[in-house]
């Protein structure tokens, strides 16, 4: 028998350290060479890692969300015989593994609720009228509880007023949450106070406040791990070290709209438009003369990097969370190429197929919730840029417009309000407003948007 310790291997990039986002084997499982036996989260993807041996796991490095340093032990393998002498050298330097999409496990500990107390249902008398499911829940007995006694027999009793009320546990704690004293609630029938007296109860007294303003759910605890805990850790770097100032414009939005429609409507087979692309032809034609704004700010060596290329970050929601693919030299793209490059990240960084190159080395972000977007937003910068723009969503109000007359007449126009954070070190309120208004000038004016 022989120990064949397997550190981590050094993964590239100038990775320092990898965390634990999911263990595959646990202390006495077999594992067959290749088998999985953990992934590793870096700064861009998980990692997953592979034995280069066959054996008995003997001991493993950590738990899950515990951070390990490149060349520290990950796992502890007892083989049959001799470690192969190809595998000599692992204990220094494993193969470096392939990347897998990034992942996200959460793991969520949570304390099963009891089951409801079976009494109820027995002491129903057989011809009574069924109680719905939904009536009769409520907090159940614990196990140390003493069991309902039968219909007859003598039960815990509350007393007010010197009156004797029989009822269930379940039915008596239900009355508690709700403030309900007992002795008020008239029983349908021989004396017991039962889940659907209760609700008769409520339904003749809906007025009073008896009605519950929810149901209770059982607590959660969540482990903070994966890509979910990076963005914790990014967005408290962004916000500890960025002085942010936010900026908010209303845009008449109406002719952009009419843009839009008339181009999709005549789109043959390219992609559908949404309001992104035209957004971000606006945005790359505004550019040029705020050049403060597409910029990255290096803080620890005092730098400022003016870009002349825009590389688009895309804030996209994912189940495992928020996600920032690239959209590379946006400026020299026509609308239906954003169009395209837009879905297909979207689509890459959903299902988890995004390279490393894609979500990174971006040098503006547009975040965007769609119908969601509300009236105003004010995103966190995504660190090191020092600037982000959030649309928000397009409503349509009354509006004073000229009529071609001289005078004006009131119209339903669509509107849309766009936000923008800066870090304040770098860029001015000036230059954001002016920024922002050059952006409204060209969003009301789309026609500027097809011209050369």
């Amino acid at each position: 028998m022989a120990r064949f310790t397997f550190n981590l291997p050094d993964i590239g990039e100038g990775i320092a350290e990898a965390e634990i986002v999911d263990w595959h084997v646990k202390v006495g499982d077999s594992v067959e060479e290749d088998d999985r036996l953990a992934d590793m989260m870096t700064d861009k993807a998980t990692v997953e890692m592979e034995s280069p041996v066959a054996g008995k796991v003997v001991e493993v490095a950590g738990e899950i969300g515990d951070t390990i340093a490149i060349g520290s032990m990950l796992v502890v393998i007892e083989t049959e015989g001799e470690v192969p002498e190809d595998v000599q050298g692992a204990e220094d330097a494993a193969p470096a593994p392939k990347a897998d999409e990034v992942e996200e496990r959460i793991e969520v500990e949570t304390s099963d609720a009891s089951d409801a107390d079976d009494a109820i249902a027995a002491e129903q008398p057989q011809d009574a009228k069924p109680v719905r499911p939904e009536l009769v829940e409520g907090p159940s007995s614990t196990s140390g509880a003493a069991p309902e006694e039968k219909s007859g027999a003598s039960t815990s009793s509350a007393r007010t007023g010197g009156k004797k009320v029989l009822a269930s546990p379940a039915v008596r704690a239900r009355a508690k949450d709700l403030g309900i004293d007992l002795a008020e609630v008239k029983p349908a029938e021989d004396g017991r106070v039962r889940h659907a007296d209760l609700d008769s109860f409520l339904a003749y007294n809906a007025g009073s406040g008896f009605s519950s303003a929810g149901r209770a759910r059982a607590d959660e605890e969540i482990k903070v791990i994966g890509l979910r805990k990076r963005i914790a850790q990014n967005m408290a770097e962004s916000k500890r070290n960025i002085p942010h100032f936010s900026y908010v414009e209303e845009c008449d939005v109406t002719e952009l709209e009419r843009l839009r429609a008339d181009l999709n409507a005549n789109r043959g087979n390219k992609p559908k438009l949404t309001m992104l692309p035209l957004l971000i032809s606006a945005i790359c034609r505004t550019l040029p003369d705020f050049p403060m704004i597409n910029a990255r700010y290096d803080d620890e060596a005092g730098v400022v990097t003016r870009h002349g290329a825009v590389h688009l970050g895309m804030a996209t929601q994912t189940d495992k969370g928020l996600m920032v693919p690239v959209i590379r030299d946006a400026q020299a793209k026509n609308l239906w190429q954003l169009a395209r490059e837009i879905g297909r990240l979207a689509d890459a960084a959903r299902d988890g197929s995004a390279k490393s190159e894609e979500l990174s080395g971006s040098t503006l972000t547009l975040t965007s919730l769609g119908p969601l977007g509300g009236v105003a937003t004010t995103p966190v910068i995504n660190r090191p840029e020092v600037a982000i723009i959030g649309p928000n969503r397009i409503i349509e109000r009354p509006m004073f417009v000229p009529d071609g007359v001289g005078g004006e007449r009131i119209e339903k126009r669509k509107l849309m309000n766009v936000s923008i954070s800066c870090d304040h070190r770098v860029v001015d309120g000036y230059d954001a407003a002016s920024f922002v208004q050059a952006l409204k000038k060209l969003l009301e004016t789309p026609v500027l948007l097809l011209a050369d």
